[in-house]
């Protein structure tokens, strides 16, 4: 968890008005209690009305509210359909963040604003987006990093082969996910079905920015 991220959690924890101990915050934030000293010791700098020290625990003494978000109608439908879309979705981490997002956006929007937002809408994902799931989190996650990896993959004619890959991006199309990637075994790019690879493995190497190689080329080529 980046640090702003923590440092908003923690005001969400305090702001029960209720004795905290570093230990408890420490435990729900998954940090250590140096590192939450640290954090207390930024907001208590900020100007934050929290009285405590180390071996005691932190109160807030006065109500803290976060500056509000100023939406109209369509902006609260437009947000709350998106969430829900993600939330009901296949892919399990994002969900859970989708929901910890609804929360946080729910205690500093009027009630009024979020009355019947996005009720009409369902999702049910389909049995592709359901047999993606499994290799979504991996695969953001060597995304994010520029990790290579080694998928073996089922085509459209039931041949399986093994490739080494550059992730590049993921897309969905309604129903199905695709990996766009720079193929290394056969020196091109190509697009994967995820619901079709049937393992993936990361390489624990990082691949550099090579012309011809990126995902700008990657969209260039493909009028992205």
């Amino acid at each position: 968890m980046r640090r702003t991220d923590r440092l908003f959690e923690l005001i969400q924890i305090l702001r029960d008005g209720r004795l905290h101990t570093a230990r408890d915050m420490a435990d729900q934030l998954e940090v250590s209690v140096r590192t939450l000293w640290r954090d207390m010791a930024t907001l208590i700098a900020s100007g934050l009305p929290v009285e405590g020290e180390r071996g005691v625990g932190y109160i807030l003494r006065e109500p803290v509210t976060l500056p509000p978000l100023t939406l109209t109608p369509d902006e609260v439908q437009a947000l709350t359909l998106g969430l829900q879309l993600v939330t009901r979705g296949a892919d399990p981490s994002l969900s859970r963040a989708a929901d910890s997002l609804t929360a946080k956006i729910a205690a500093v929007l009027p009630a009024r604003a979020m009355d019947g937002a996005g009720t009409e809408t369902w999702v049910f994902p389909g049995a592709e987006a359901m047999a993606a799931a499994r290799h979504l989190p991996g695969l953001r996650r060597a995304i994010r990093l520029r990790e290579r990896l080694r998928l073996t993959y089922r085509d459209s004619e039931d041949s399986l082969s093994s490739r080494t890959v550059r992730p590049l991006v993921l897309e969905f199309w309604g129903r199905v996910w695709t990996l766009a990637a720079w193929c290394e075994t056969r020196g091109d790019f190509r697009s994967f079905r995820v619901d079709r690879i049937e393992t993936l493995a990361p390489t624990g190497e990082t691949y550099p920015d090579e012309l011809g190689r990126t995902l700008a080329d990657w969209r260039r080529l493909n009028g992205g």
